[in-house]
């Protein structure tokens, strides 16, 4: 059963690092981690929760760590196999965290190249935006199921 659930790790990661259709290379993903943290401790990226980030924090401190729950030295290969089953759990979390943030960058700088050539255009399109959504959520409010225009 262990087998199963060690390949089943190794597939998850491969699909995510498979899994981008050429839009963004593990290379982009991996140089993304650092502006992806220092964005979330900054309060600009909304995407990662303080959870998660501590999770990878944790797993990268297993990892690295001397203290480990499972000796190598007395357990052998099943002390290996557990800092690198750590190590493809974080590997995994962390590249599709990094893919999500790469993809919400690309997003945000496509908004503000936007709104520099159309400042007019994008203040009117987000006060519409902003009319809609209250007209909704006082609709909603109202027992209503919000109104399309």
């Amino acid at each position: 059963m262990r087998k199963a659930n060690r390949a089943a790790a190794g597939a998850a990661a491969w699909q995510v690092i498979q899994n981008t259709d050429g839009r963004v290379s593990v290379w982009q993903r991996v140089r993304a981690l650092p502006r992806m943290v220092g964005a979330k401790l900054r309060g600009r990226y909304p995407g990662l929760n303080s959870g998660k980030l501590l999770t990878m924090l944790v797993l990268v401190g297993y990892v690295i760590s001397p203290v480990d729950f499972i000796p190598e030295l007395l357990f052998s290969v099943l002390g290996l196999v557990d800092d690198i089953a750590v190590a493809v759990w974080l590997t995994t979390m962390a590249l599709g965290e990094s893919e999500r943030f790469v993809l919400w960058e690309r997003e945000q700088r496509a908004q503000e190249a936007f709104q520099r050539e159309n400042p007019r255009g994008a203040a009117r399109d987000d006060a519409r935006s902003e009319e809609r959504v209250g007209t909704e959520t006082a609709s909603t409010a109202a027992g209503g199921h919000g109104r399309g225009r």
